[in-house]
Order: C-alpha cells, then structure tokens, then sequence
C-alpha cells in the first residue's frame, strides 16, 4: 500500500503545529509566561513560551512537519516498490 505524498506531508504538518502549539498554551497555563531559551527555541527562530512565540512555532512547526511528512512518504513509497517488485 503507498501513501499519498501530499496527504501525508500535509497530516504531519498539522500534527507536529498544533501540538506544539497546545504544547506552548499548556505550559503557559501552568507555569506562565518565561523568556526563558529553550531546545525547540533554539531550532525555530523566534519560537519561546508566549502567545506570539506559540504562533511562530507554529508556524516553524507546521513547515518542518510538512517537509518530514513528505520526505518519510517518498522514500516509504520508493522502498514498497521496490520490496514489491523483488516478490514478484
């Protein structure tokens, strides 16, 4: 069975955006507001625990989503065909 490239691609994207963004409203919720740098922050430009750094990473998310979505669909599209062509 293949995937669909762009379906996939854009899945995963919508996944990986709003669960970071959840992820920031959520630890806004418990702990507040910080400044504080942190790992994701320092792979997505402008991404932090505030309201506006919660819409970059997002942003930031929903892209590196998308292109990790479409890349894994390719090469397991690529790799199922060519399983399927040695079974038969």
């Amino acid at each position: 069975m293949r995937l669909k490239v762009k379906a996939f691609a854009l899945a995963c994207g919508l996944i990986w955006g709003f669960g970071l963004f959840v992820l920031t409203w959520w630890i806004i919720a418990f702990d507040g507001v910080t400044g504080e740098a942190t790992l994701i922050g320092r792979l997505y430009r402008g991404y932090s625990i505030t309201p506006i750094g919660s819409v970059i990473g997002l942003i930031w998310a929903f892209a590196d989503g998308l292109v990790g979505g479409a890349i894994f669909a390719w090469l397991y599209n690529l790799l199922v065909g060519r399983i399927s062509d040695k079974q038969e």
